[in-house]
């Protein structure tokens, strides 16, 4: 079992991870994209801890600025097209270690990233590598609440759900 204690940072995918990873258009040709109200929780829960959220995503779209925005994301970057040559970047310019690093991806885009991080999770209907190489694999679809429950089973596994959820919802 890796040690889940040292994680700091989460670096989040959007497309396939916090969508479902279909693109609509509308007639102006605006990009629109559904996101799962279950993933505010999530958020919440890693701010009530300190802990900081990177969202790294390899398409440029202002829906998704606004829901990052509006969950109080640390650091959004769009049209990132090596994601791990921009991590290992951010991550020596920040000074972070792989094992403070969780990561929550679901293509191939992500896979040479992952390799950065100490921990790796993915939603159910990830491609087969991610899968494979992930630690865990969430229960859910992207775009259904992955974000949510990824957090969920790391701060379980910590003991620190309650806690973040207490702190985040005032109980």
């Amino acid at each position: 079992m890796k040690n889940l204690e040292l994680i700091k940072y989460w670096v989040l995918d959007v497309d396939g991870t916090m969508t479902d990873g279909s693109i609509y258009y509308d007639e102006s040709g605006n990009e629109l994209k559904k996101f799962n109200t279950k993933d505010a929780a999530g958020f919440f829960a890693l701010h009530a801890l300190d802990m900081k959220i990177i969202v790294i995503t390899g398409r440029e779209c202002n829906a998704t600025r606004r829901r990052m925005d509006e969950m109080k994301v640390d650091y959004i970057y769009q049209n990132i097209k090596n994601k791990k040559e921009f991590l290992e970047t951010f991550l020596s310019e920040n000074g972070i270690l792989k094992e403070e690093v969780a990561y929550v991806g679901d293509d191939l885009n992500d896979l040479s990233a992952m390799t950065l991080a100490g921990f790796i999770a993915c939603p159910k209907d990830s491609c087969t590598e991610i899968c494979e190489f992930a630690d865990y694999v969430s229960s859910v679809c992207g775009g259904n609440g992955v974000i949510r429950d990824v957090v969920q089973y790391i701060l379980k596994q910590r003991k620190q759900w309650e806690e973040a959820i207490s702190r985040a919802y005032s109980l």
